[in-house]
């Protein structure tokens, strides 16, 4: 448990859920997570043996790189709340939310014996530790946040340059002024509307390196000729 996330005046039971990926989530207009789990999953039996009484929950959140490189942990986040299952009138507003957000077949469970249970997490306190550094979230900031336009792109998008583009991307460490690029080898390794981040190794050492784009992507062409304008530059 995250230490102060629960100083709001509650006395909530504590519970430990175990390791497991939900089979959907998605994040409400308030900031509240919804989790759609199997409904024989341990965070599902501890909600429901809870009723409505506070049930204190963190979501750890790994994020991997999606190619192949050293120290592939690129961040981890830790969501820690008070946990309910979704009843009544919400479960239709909520099932909608996830269906339209990440539609997945375990939804259909949901019209009738429920296989498949929906959670609600409450956000109390959010921590990040990822490749900006470490710090702490306003939960606020989760409710306003809007995903990413890459985020359902970039897995494909790094595994292609890091297959077909590897020179490339090697090339771009001549943006970084004068440094020994003789042996380098590249691997791009975040890529977000704002720019693409590339691991370098070399000499026994490795560094990573951010390359803003000149101004933030919408979509996949944006990105290419984003892209096309970053090489170009590393070219002259």
């Amino acid at each position: 448990m995250l230490p102060g996330a629960f100083d709001q005046g509650r006395s909530p039971d504590q519970a430990e859920f175990g390791t497991g990926m939900p089979a959907a989530r998605t994040v409400t207009p308030d900031g509240d997570v919804i989790l759609l789990v199997s409904g024989e999953s341990a965070a599902a039996r501890a909600a429901a043996y809870a009723q409505d009484d506070d049930l204190t929950a963190v979501i750890e959140i790994t994020d991997v790189a999606p190619v192949s490189v050293a120290h592939r942990i690129r961040g981890r986040a830790w969501l820690a709340g008070w946990l309910t299952q979704v009843r009544g009138d919400d479960r239709a507003a909520c099932a909608a939310l996830l269906a339209e957000r990440r539609p997945v077949g375990e939804l259909l469970g949901l019209h009738g014996r429920p296989s498949y249970v929906m959670l609600r997490l409450e956000v109390g306190e959010i921590s990040v530790d990822d490749l900006w550094g470490a710090e702490h979230v306003d939960p606020e900031e989760l409710a306003a946040a809007e995903p990413d336009p890459m985020v359902d792109h970039e897995t494909e998008l790094l595994q292609h340059l890091a297959a077909a583009h590897r020179d490339r991307i090697a090339d771009l460490c001549a943006l970084l002024g004068p440094r020994e690029s003789a042996g380098t080898t590249a691997v791009p390794l975040a890529l977000d509307r704002l720019g693409l981040r590339v691991r370098f190794t070399g000499g026994g050492s490795s560094f990573d390196a951010r390359f803003d784009f000149p101004s933030p992507v919408r979509d996949v062409c944006e990105l290419r000729r984003a892209m096309h304008t970053l090489f170009a530059a590393a070219g002259r």
